[in-house]
């Protein structure tokens, strides 16, 4: 090495230090410093220098600039430029999008081992972009960058065991990954341990470890985890019952979205549970969750349609609901769909179709829907008179604690 590249590497190793110290009382110093010493080729200051482009430190934000500074120093080897450089053509961030090439240098980042470029990588493999879709490859890659503690590909790794995908299926293994992650704080790693815990999976079930996991993911603002952290208190399963604390969660979850929690607080403002009784804010929140296409919002909403309850009684939109949930197979929205034709209630009366959704409904285990379909046998309406399949409905519905079923059971 000659004088002139030693000279860069001081210079560059002198900005760095100032940099990881935040010392930004002369960040244009730094600048000066970084670009003294990327302009003599040095890789380090040029990598530096791109990311000051990058994310407009003392400088104007540039991602043209940030490109062409890190490629020289990807040509050197940098594992960090080759790495910053497969993101930039991955995200068309200074180039155009371009998968192919993000693959190549992830790869040559990641052959250095590179751990963030070895997980990049692999979960190119698994969508397919940029290379040959290749489960085993991805998992390959996955348990390089999850051996070096890299949080994103342990979860991974535990998420692929789980479902035994291109390896042996394991749940033991999976926790196991997910542990290592949840350990770093990630949050999807701890939702997915709380999940393993609630449901008994690779360890013994426990609802008290599966809260403390969920917690730790919600109080990082991990939908799902508050949405489950919900129930548990709703349900007092690892934590003392509390429909306030159930309230609050689920909230939090349905502000980012959470389609799941938004059904669930309508039915908690429908009930008055853990919060004022209103039928408006009900509404509210089943349109928000029927709006991203949740079966049971969708029914519920529907009631509230047929009812006039928080909304204006409206049959035809009731109607309209209760088809999109019950089209989707749920079994409360085809009972009351079939209800609405049984009664000709918003549209023309029909027997048949009012039979043939019940009998969906039932064949789900609907008690009132096998109540209904017994009804319908026994009188012959929308089918043939038929006694023993009445029977035997009303003795399904019965068993299930249908009070009408049961006292109806003798007079079949």
């Amino acid at each position: 090495m000659d004088a002139n590249a030693d000279e860069a590497t001081d210079i560059a190793r002198e900005g760095h230090r100032a940099y990881e110290r935040g010392d930004y009382d002369g960040a244009s110093y730094l600048y000066r410093l970084y670009r003294l010493a990327a302009d003599q080729g040095d890789a380090d200051a040029q990598y530096n220098l791109g990311t000051m482009y990058a994310v407009g430190l003392e400088v104007e934000q540039n991602d043209a600039e940030a490109f062409r500074w890190r490629w020289l120093a990807a040509n050197q080897g940098h594992a960090h430029g080759q790495f910053a450089l497969g993101v930039m053509y991955e995200r068309g961030c200074g180039v155009e999008r371009n998968y192919a090439e993000a693959c190549r240098w992830y790869r040559l980042a990641a052959d250095q081992g590179h751990a963030k470029a070895q997980f990049n990588l692999g979960v190119m493999y698994v969508n397919g972009c940029g290379v040959e879709q290749s489960d085993a490859e991805a998992f390959r890659l996955f348990r390089e960058a999850a051996n070096q503690g890299c949080a994103d590909a342990q979860c991974n790794v535990g998420a692929i065991y789980a479902v035994g995908l291109g390896v042996e299926q394991s749940d033991a293994e999976a926790c196991r990954w997910y542990r290592e992650a949840a350990d770093q704080g990630h949050a999807q790693a701890q939702y997915n341990l709380g999940v393993m815990y609630e449901e008994g999976c690779g360890v013994e079930q426990s609802d008290a470890e599966a809260c403390r996991w969920y917690r730790e993911a919600a109080d990082q603002g991990h939908a799902r985890a508050q949405c489950n952290l919900g129930v548990m208190y709703e349900e007092g399963r690892g934590v003392e019952r509390n429909y306030a604390e159930a309230f609050r969660w689920r909230r939090l979850a349905a502000d980012q979205g959470h389609a799941q929690a938004q059904f669930n607080l309508g039915v908690m403002y429908m009930m008055g549970c853990g919060v004022e009784k209103s039928d408006a804010e009900a509404c509210r929140w089943y349109r928000e969750a029927a709006d991203q296409g949740h079966a049971g919002a969708q029914s519920n909403l529907g009631i509230m349609y047929e009812e006039g309850r928080g909304v204006g009684q409206n049959y035809a939109e009731a109607f309209r609901l209760f088809r999109e949930a019950a089209n989707q197979g749920c079994a409360d929205a085809q009972y009351n769909l079939g209800v609405m034709y049984a009664m000709g209630r918003g549209m023309e009366q029909s027997d048949v179709k009012a039979f043939l959704l019940f009998g969906m409904a039932a064949n789900q285990g609907h008690a009132q829907a096998q109540y209904n379909l017994g009804v319908m046998y026994e009188r012959g309406r929308g089918v043939r008179q038929d006694y023993v399949k009445a029977f035997l409905l009303f003795e399904m519905a019965a068993n299930q604690g249908h009070a009408l079923a049961q006292r109806r059971l003798g007079s079949v």
